[in-house]
């Protein structure tokens, strides 16, 4: 007796589950029911949600904090050296790229108020919440540094805030690294591993390119070490998350903003340590290209992490490698 069977697309068709002729001897031929999986979604849409986040707000977001944080701790370090106009671009720096970071992280939540209401509570296991309480604590604490520099008065305060900046510097500077890693988004979650190295390498070479551009070529010696460090972590960092993730790392490969990224903060870092130095134009050069540098990675890692959820396979093939993995840990006890 036939059956019929209900396809995808709607239509019915004669089922043959088995071709034998009745009798027979012949081994029995199956057909598979079921076609061959896709990466295709209900009505063409993603498997996730897109974040709503928007471009120029997050990823602005992204490069303006770590900038704020990664140059506080050069402003701490060329205060605690004797660099004094080192110490004042940095902390300059830092507080107009705060300023710029609150507001573009405002501007996405919609209403100011929304900031303040995660001040209510302080959650560990939530990245925003403890970025919060980073803000909060590191932002008066600049505002002072730049306010006592500029005006010459409370000068032991403004040590004392010039070195408490400092330290909070790195957790401002790294923390936005986690709090997109903690999202669903592919590229971001499955990069957990890199992704604090490849920002904190992207922000030390953004504050040194700040010191090359605007501080004196005698003072800028701690500004050129910190860029040459902070563009190789970046790149080994990204690198290395290339290659780990596999085929999850397409959208990153296929991004032209982290390649020019790559190579403006190498070319900037080179140009920096080499003819730096020397002249006040090519230290100015490697400065903005450092900085233009660190944008480009941070634009380039948010598009690359929009475009890994707006593509199914990105959510599927890492879950079915989960699933193996564990299957193949299960089997094994």
């Amino acid at each position: 007796m036939s059956q019929t069977d209900v396809r995808l697309d709607g239509s019915a068709e004669l089922r043959t589950e088995r071709e034998a002729t009745p009798g027979s001897a012949g081994p029995r031929r199956e057909r598979p029911l079921v076609p061959k999986a896709d990466f295709g979604s209900y009505y063409g849409r993603p498997v996730l949600n897109e974040p709503t986040w928007q471009a120029p707000d997050i990823a602005g977001y992204l490069f303006l904090g770590g900038l704020a944080g990664a140059s506080s701790t050069l402003a701490a370090a060329a205060e605690l050296t004797g660099r004094p106009r080192l110490a004042r671009v940095s902390k300059a720096g830092a507080l107009c790229a705060l300023g710029g970071s609150l507001y573009s992280l405002i501007h996405d939540l919609g209403r100011p108020e929304r900031f303040l209401n995660m001040l209510r509570v302080f959650k560990v296991t939530s990245p925003m919440s403890v970025g919060t309480w980073i803000i909060t604590a590191y932002g008066p604490q600049a505002g002072c540094a730049a306010a006592t520099d500029v005006t010459g008065r409370l000068p032991r305060l403004g040590r004392a805030a010039t070195v408490g900046a400092g330290l909070a510097g790195p957790a401002l500077a790294t923390y936005t690294a986690a709090l997109i890693c903690d999202t669903a988004v592919p590229v971001w979650h499955e990069g957990h591993r890199e992704m604090p190295f490849l920002f904190a390498g992207s922000a030390a070479a953004a504050a040194g390119g700040l010191g090359l551009l605007a501080a004196p070529l005698s003072e800028a010696g701690p500004a050129r070490r910190m860029a040459l460090l902070g563009a190789t972590v970046e790149c080994a960092a990204a690198t290395r998350m290339e290659r780990r993730l596999g085929a999850l790392a397409e959208p990153l490969k296929r991004s032209r903003l982290l390649r020019a990224g790559e190579a403006l903060s190498l070319a900037g870092a080179l140009a920096g340590i080499t003819l730096g130095p020397r002249s006040r134009i090519a230290a100015a050069a490697a400065g903005a290209a450092l900085l233009a540098g660190s944008a480009c990675t941070r634009f380039g890692i948010f598009r690359a992490g929009m475009e890994s959820a707006n593509d199914p396979k990105y959510t599927v093939q890492p879950q079915r490698r989960r699933l193996a993995r564990s299957r193949a840990e299960r089997d094994l006890t």
